[in-house]
Formats: C-alpha cells, structure tokens, sequence
C-alpha cells in the first residue's frame, strides 16, 4: 500500500483545508462508500481541516428520492458529519450542495467555454474505436469541424487540445496524462441535457472552493481531464488529489450499489453497529491490521503525523 506523508500534504495545503464526501444517490451506500468516508474524514480531522457533503445527483435517470433519504441516514447512522452541507439543510429542500438544484451555476460555467454541438452515439463512438476491451474509448473528433449548433438532442463537448497535464498525488506521487489521448473532446452534457459528472464536479469543487479531492483510484485517469477543465473555467490554483485504494470482495470483484452483503443498510438491519462497519471498512482498505471496532473519534489517529 503506498504511504501519506501527512506534513508535506499539509505544507501544499491552505490551513483549514476543506475536502468532501460526495456521493450520487443512484443507490444504497456499501462498505467502499464507508472506506471513501473514513479516508475523507480521517485525512480532514488530521490537517484540521473540514468537510463537505455534496450530493451529486447529476444523473436523473438513476437516481432516486429514496436513494438519497437512505445517504442521508446511513451517513448520521455512521456518526460522520459534514461542516458543510449539513444534513438538515438537504433533507429541508433546495441546496447549493445537491447538483439538480443548480441548473443555472452550470449554465453559467458552460457559456465560459469553447464547446460544439455532437450528435454522436455512444455505440457510433464504439464502432469507430474498434476492440478497446476494458479500456476508455476516446471520441474520435466526428463533430469537432461540423458546425453543429448546441441545441436540444445534442451533446455539448469541450474542446481538448493536445497537451499533458502533471501532478503529484498525496499516495501515488507524480502522475502525467494526456486528455486528448484518453478522452478526446470532452462530453459535458449529453444529449438529454445532462450535465456529466466530468463536468459537474470540476464546476462545483470550483465553486465551493475545495482544496483537496479524497477518492478511490478508480478515477485516477479522471483527473488529467479536470485540472484542464478546471483551468479553462479560471481556477488558478488546482486542489491536490489523493487517489486511496479500492476494497473488493473475496473473490476480487469491485464493490458496486448492487452489493448487498457489504450494503450498510444490510449491515445495520443484521445488527452490526456503526463501529464495527467503520472498522470492517478500514480494515478492507489496509488502514487496519484486523477488523475490529473504529469510533469515529478514532479516525484522525489513522492518518497521525508522519507516515502511515
């Protein structure tokens, strides 16, 4: 497992830095939400930092009210609360913290940016790639030179020139990408008016000022793409990225919302309490030697300074 250097990852950061937990309500929290969780508020209770709840419900075909009712308990259930975004403040309406209520922030960043309108498929896009098996297929430019206006039916994609972008991650150290290489231009709404979670998520840690981005390496090839778009939206200064490792179940496969015996509703209904499931989660990504239980005061101690 690679190590944190807790004091150089507080010498690149403001003091009090603000991260977030940022789930999509698509469905039920499992052990790899927990793991996420743990390693969001360890790290920010160990800078002294704070936390900030967001709900990223940018796809509204997946996700549902019920959803997001059961985040919003398991989260209290769980012990973790956020210093932004409160949880009663979601729960009583429109919020600055759920991406469906702001429609017009991402209007607003979109008129920044030079953007095309695409009519491209996903299986047009697919059959032009070839056999890319469990690779990222990158859109092939059909669209770039069309003309097309951005209108209702259409994607909007942004503009990616070649170009390598560079950083260093919090665990994995030193990363180069290339965006136009893996992505090509960039979808930032789909052709149901959709915002992508690509672009969404670099509008909103822009304007809540979040400085330091916890998530699973599964997006590690995402952020290439999101400094440059962050960039071209007038970010100044990039937030750093720290980029944990994934649980899996025993027989090797990922986690998903479909997995209901690690779900945390599943846990909670069996009898498990919440420290017991913070522990199994800890445990599953190498922050503990065994599984046991993990209160939450106890998270920062994970992440003490020096090196983990």
């Amino acid at each position: 497992m690679p190590s944190l250097d807790l004091d150089t990852l507080a010498a690149r950061l403001p003091d009090r830095p603000l991260t977030r937990f940022a789930p999509s309500p698509t469905g039920y929290l499992h052990l790899g939400h927990v793991a996420n969780a743990i390693y969001v508020w360890g790290v920010a209770r160990a800078l002294g930092g704070r936390v900030l709840l967001r709900l990223e419900d940018h796809d509204r075909g997946r996700c549902r009210p019920e959803y997001e009712v059961a985040l919003l308990e398991d989260l209290e259930w769980l012990g973790l609360e956020p210093d932004v975004g409160a949880v009663e403040e979601l729960r009583a309406g429109k919020s600055l913290y759920r991406q469906s209520d702001c429609e017009e922030i991402y209007d607003q960043a979109l008129r920044r940016l030079q953007v095309f309108g695409c009519d491209c498929s996903r299986r047009e896009i697919a059959a032009e790639a070839g056999d890319r098996f469990n690779r990222e297929i990158p859109y092939p430019g059909r669209c770039r030179e069309r003309g097309l206006t951005v209108a209702a039916g259409r994607g909007v994609r942004l503009r990616i020139e070649p170009g390598a972008e560079r950083f260093t991650d919090a665990l994995l150290g030193d990363c180069v990408q290339h965006p136009d290489a893996q992505c090509g231009d960039l979808l930032v709404r789909d052709r149901l008016g959709q915002w992508t979670y690509q672009f969404a998520v670099v509008v909103d840690d822009l304007r809540h000022g979040v400085d330091l981005v916890i998530r699973g390496e599964d997006l590690l090839d995402s952020t290439g793409r999101q400094l440059r778009l962050g960039r071209l939206l007038g970010r100044e200064r990039p937030p750093v990225f720290l980029h944990h490792p994934l649980i899996s179940k025993p027989d090797g496969a990922k986690l998903s919302k479909a997995s209901g015996d690690t779900g945390v509703r599943e846990l909670r209904q069996a009898g498990v309490s919440p420290a017991v499931v913070r522990g199994r989660a800890a445990w599953m990504t190498g922050l503990l030697p065994e599984p046991g239980e993990l209160g939450v005061g106890e998270l920062a101690g994970l992440f003490g300074r020096g090196r983990v």
